[in-house]
C-alpha cells in the first residue's frame, strides 16, 4: 500500500525489496546475496597442460578454499549497475553512446 511520508508518495513497508513486477517502485532496491564456497577437489583429474599441450594428471593436496568475502562486494555491485544499465537502454530510458 502507498503513503505520504514527508511529502514524497512512499510505500508502506519495503518487503519487495523495491520492485514489484520487475520494475522499480521508488523504494531503496535491496537484494539477498548467497556464495557457494569454491572447494578444491583432491581427487585426480585428467586436464591439458596449455602451455605444454600435452594431456597430465591434476592433484590439489590439501584444502585451498579461497575466501570470496572481500571480493564479493565490487563484483556483487558491478553486475547490479550493469543490470540497471541494461535495462535502462532496453527500456530506452537512457539513449546508448556511440
Amino acid at each position: 500500500m502507498y503513503t505520504v511520508k514527508k511529502g514524497k508518495i512512499v510505500t508502506e513497508t519495503n518487503r519487495s525489496g523495491g520492485i514489484l513486477g520487475g520494475i522499480s517502485n521508488g523504494m531503496p532496491i535491496t537484494m539477498r546475496i548467497a556464495f557457494k564456497p569454491a572447494s578444491s577437489i583432491a581427487q585426480k583429474q585428467k586436464t591439458v597442460d596449455i602451455k605444454t599441450k600435452k594431456e597430465t594428471i591434476l592433484q590439489v593436496k590439501g584444502r585451498h578454499d579461497p575466501c570470496v568475502v572481500p571480493r564479493a562486494p565490487p563484483v556483487v555491485d558491478s553486475l547490479v549497475a550493469l543490470t540497471i544499465a541494461d535495462h535502462a537502454l532496453i527500456s530506452g530510458a537512457i539513449k546508448p553512446v556511440l
